[in-house]
């Protein structure tokens, strides 16, 4: 089975709108604040807004590359159903993003910052499986 390079581009822009949400209305505030932006200067927020562009392309591609091989993963173990691509997400997320990012919050000791984030990876790879998994359905 080929990879569907329509559900990897699709499941790119779906992960922006549901980044969009999480760090913007949903848990935008906590995050900045856990990161300390809300006491940067407004010479540093000018600076940071002006390389917004270049920051959403790398994770637009960042993105593509993590669905591509999370939809590699689906068809190696014949994972191609909304609840393969669920399991498989899933499985990943225990994995992979989960024990990075429990290892920044042990080191790094921003405990908030490791429950938005891993919260955010865990919602957008299930929401990523389960379109993976439907597309070829």
């Amino acid at each position: 089975m080929d990879i569907n390079y329509w559900a990897v581009i699709v499941s790119a822009v779906v992960s922006i709108i549901i980044g969009s949400l999480w760090y913007g209305p949903l848990f935008g505030k906590a995050f900045m604040k856990a990161m300390g932006m809300n006491e940067w200067s407004e010479e540093k927020k000018a600076r940071m807004k002006k390389s917004m562009t270049m920051s959403y392309v790398l994770q637009a591609v960042a993105s593509l590359v993590m669905f591509y091989v999370l939809a590699r993963f689906m068809i190696g173990m014949d994972q191609m159903s909304v609840q393969g691509g669920l399991t498989t997400a899933l499985w990943v997320w225990i994995g992979f993003v989960l024990p990075i990012h429990l290892g920044d919050a042990v080191w790094g000791g921003k405990w908030i910052l490791f429950r938005i984030n891993s919260g955010n990876m865990l919602v957008t790879l299930l929401v990523v499986g389960a379109i993976l998994g439907a597309w070829v359905q």
